[in-house]
């Protein structure tokens, strides 16, 4: 092949930085308005926030399992919250701790062991007798009933995952057709930014036990459109809200299971709220959406 003229190769390399200056800038704008329309408008004090189910609803059912996951369709809530691990096979499976002890009758770490080994475990008896024999869903599982549903999911990824490893979890989103009703969350950063590389129309949203002095510029460095984060990090700050919703950025609390807390947080601005108690924090924030609804209507009256 010849060899470029040197004034053609330097007009090809400023095209080219152009190009992925452009990238840079751009495609977080546009995943941020993508997102927007999943988790809604940014709030205002008192005004109803959106709701998840923490693990399905598991004050119902074994959490994480597919019985959890069916209870909190039916509910009000308006996302499913879950969290993935891969098996030792490279299998997505729907569970929280790093090891099968605390929710089966297993032992062990979830990646040093196969699909078959932890499909044969019981996932339900640790919670009720009466779910003596569920399973530890797949993603697949988990998606295919999701599928069937008009609920919005977020998913969290345990741990780190590379590029490769986001992937599978993509392939199968786009397999089941569910990639507007789903936003990808993870507590490491580097997760974060290997999902931005693989797939950056997800939106995606970062988890801190506790905010950072800029929390801005944590979401922004991963491209983030929400922090989640606990109700004590934001009570101590409670001016992050406004500064999050400055920088058109969302803040989300998990895990809240009283109409105390529920009402604080909806009085704060927040946008999000995860809790155990779904079927009743649905109501409650239905009921309040409702009660909003009415106070509006007899003020346009009385004026």
């Amino acid at each position: 092949m010849a060899t470029a003229h040197p004034r053609l190769r330097g007009l090809i390399a400023a095209c080219l930085t152009l190009g992925l200056v452009a990238i840079l800038l751009l495609v977080p704008d546009a995943t941020r308005v993508y997102a927007s329309n999943m988790l809604g408008s940014l709030r205002a004090p008192g005004q109803a926030a959106f709701v998840a189910s923490h693990r399905g609803d598991q004050e119902l059912a074994p959490e994480n399992t597919l019985p959890a996951f069916r209870l909190a369709m039916a509910s009000e809530v308006e996302f499913l919250e879950t969290d993935i691990q891969l098996s030792s096979d490279n299998v997505p499976v729907l569970i929280h701790d790093s090891t099968v002890d605390r929710t089966t009758n297993g032992t062990g770490r979830v990646a040093e062991l196969t699909l078959a080994q932890l499909q044969r475990l019981d996932a339900g008896s640790f919670f009720s007798p009466a779910f003596a024999g569920t399973r530890i869903p797949t993603l697949d599982s988990f998606l295919q009933l999701f599928s069937d549903s008009t609920k919005k999911a977020m998913l969290e990824l345990k741990g780190w995952w590379t590029p490769q490893q986001v992937r599978i979890v993509t392939d199968l989103i786009y397999h089941y057709g569910v990639q507007d009703r789903v936003v990808m969350a993870s507590f490491d950063r580097l997760t974060l930014e290997n999902l931005w590389d693989v797939a950056p129309a997800f939106p995606r949203v970062i988890i801190r036990h506790t905010l950072p002095w800029k929390p801005v510029i944590l979401a922004k460095s991963v491209g983030a459109i929400a922090i989640v984060t606990s109700e004590a990090s934001v009570k101590k700050h409670p001016s992050v809200v406004a500064r999050m919703h400055k920088a058109g950025l969302q803040l989300v609390l998990y895990t809240l299971d009283t109409s105390t807390l529920w009402k604080r947080a909806q009085g704060l601005g927040i946008d999000g709220i995860i809790t155990d108690t779904p079927s009743h924090l649905g109501t409650w924030i239905a009921k309040s959406r409702a009660e909003t609804v009415a106070r509006a209507g007899n003020s346009q009256h009385s004026g």
